[in-house]
């Protein structure tokens, strides 16, 4: 099989819609989620992201990714008003839906109402969760920094609660992801389904053998 080159200045000169296709599918797979907020008069949004990441867990911390605010992003809004909100994995029932949530609705319009996506509410917290979602984090705003190359905001939360379902817990407290029909995502529009290979012990220094 032949190995393509395309460098930068090609890259540069691609239409959006090809330069947006291979520059996000080229880095690799990517979480999905559905991030779910409310805002101060009680709106609530759920949007899709494939940028959170794990920062730390001691304290634990994770950060997704917003896009240039140059238009208005609810997401946002609702968690810089409010200050929590929810991160939900999303299952392969869930992709449609999931990918509808991108589409840009007003603000008054809540992407549950028009899509089959749920809210669930646990804990007596008013932020909404994702009905069907295995695994679900309640989220703490900590800061915000601006990427200066591309305008884009890189949010940091703490973790504050953690919901799973009680089957993929292993007996070290690992959450195995696949047993819950978890998916990726492949570039923007592309979802994938997820399959335990092999979990290895913590990797130590080898010496080799003679």
């Amino acid at each position: 099989m032949s190995l393509i080159r395309i460098d930068r200045s090609e890259i540069e000169t691609m239409g959006r819609i090809e330069r947006l296709n291979l520059v996000n599918s080229c880095t690799g797979y990517k979480s999905a989620n559905l991030i779910a907020t409310i805002s101060n008069e009680g709106h609530t949004n759920v949007a899709v992201f494939s940028s959170v990441t794990h920062l730390g867990s001691d304290p634990a911390l994770l950060g997704f990714i917003l896009r240039p605010t140059t238009v208005p992003r609810h997401t946002y809004k609702n968690i810089k008003e409010y200050g929590y909100f929810s991160v939900n994995h999303i299952t392969t029932e869930q992709i449609a839906d999931a990918h509808q949530s991108s589409a840009n609705y007003p603000i008054d319009v809540s992407e549950f109402d028009v899509t089959n996506l749920e809210p669930v509410y646990h804990g007596g917290c008013p932020v909404p969760f994702v009905k069907g979602s295995p695994v679900k984090l309640l989220c703490k705003y900590v800061n915000e920094y601006l990427i200066e190359e591309n305008n884009c905001i890189h949010i940091i939360a703490s973790i504050e609660a953690v919901f799973y379902e009680e089957e993929l817990l292993s007996p070290d407290n690992w959450l195995q992801l696949d047993k819950g029909k978890v998916v990726a995502i492949n570039g923007l529009d592309g979802y994938v389904q997820t399959q335990l290979i092999e979990r290895f012990a913590y990797a130590r220094v080898q010496k080799k053998e003679a």
